[in-house]
């Protein structure tokens, strides 16, 4: 069986991510001893031995809908945001003297990976309300740290990313002093837990549920978890798609 949290599993949350998973363990009563790390991300999600893992919103509406089921999404503490719904903060220089959204037209915008909800899809989102397109301009990082990280040392201008990881680099990294956030995009459904199309996800829900209170009130603040909820599959079906070129 292949268990992974992949999402948000940086060094500095490591050991409560490992307790978060421990917890659903011991809740469920089944599942391997340890998370599943540095393996390939699509792989574990469309592998029939996947037990548990989080995915993206993109991903799942774009090749996994249909292939896995959707176990549940866990709640963060993003203020304004309703419960299993967030954002991407879109940051730029802190000495960057441009105002809105519309200014940065003609920018450089540093995202994550072509296939991100938070990265891409939210800010080609507003791009497009506004009447432009990133897609020209854009580069590609490998992770929200590395997009943020690009637009404080400039080499890019512009980068969303998703609230939480935007929250955890603002504890973590020291860059963070650089950049400021000119806007927020509209909130849209967050990252789901997804198990293989082969088993109920109603225990793994269950399990999950159960897990989040068991935790320490230093590893649920942390790892931003507040809760669980229950979003159908088709608010992940009816989320805006961008084109990924």
């Amino acid at each position: 069986m292949i268990a992974s949290l992949p999402m948000y599993d940086r060094p500095e949350v490591r050991g409560a991510t490992d307790r978060f998973w421990q917890a659903i363990r011991a809740a469920l009563g089944d599942g391997p001893e340890t998370l599943h790390r540095n393996g390939d991300a699509w792989e574990d999600w469309q592998s029939p031995d996947l037990l548990l893992s989080q995915t993206c919103g993109f991903p799942y509406r774009t090749r996994l809908h249909g292939k896995v089921h959707l176990v549940a999404t866990p709640s963060y503490a993003l203020p304004g945001n309703a419960p299993g719904y967030y954002h991407s903060a879109m940051v730029v220089r802190a000495d960057d003297r441009r105002a809105t959204l519309t200014d940065f037209a003609d920018a450089v915008l540093a995202r994550n990976d072509p296939l991100s909800q938070s990265g891409w899809a939210a800010p080609e989102c507003e791009a497009a309300a506004l009447g432009f397109s990133f897609r020209r301009r854009t580069i590609n990082s490998g992770s929200h740290q590395a997009s943020a990280r690009m637009v404080a040392e400039g080499g890019a201008d512009i980068a969303a990313l998703d609230a939480v990881s935007w929250a955890l680099i603002e504890r973590h990294d020291s860059f963070a002093g650089n950049l400021r956030v000119l806007a927020r995009t509209r909130a849209t459904p967050g990252l789901p837990y997804v198990t293989a199309a082969t088993r109920d996800p109603a225990p793994l829900a269950a399990a999950i549920a159960a897990a989040i209170p068991a935790l320490s009130q230093s590893d649920r603040d942390d790892l931003l978890l507040t809760g669980l909820v229950r979003i159908p599959a088709q608010a992940y079906l009816d989320v805006w798609t961008p084109a990924t070129g």
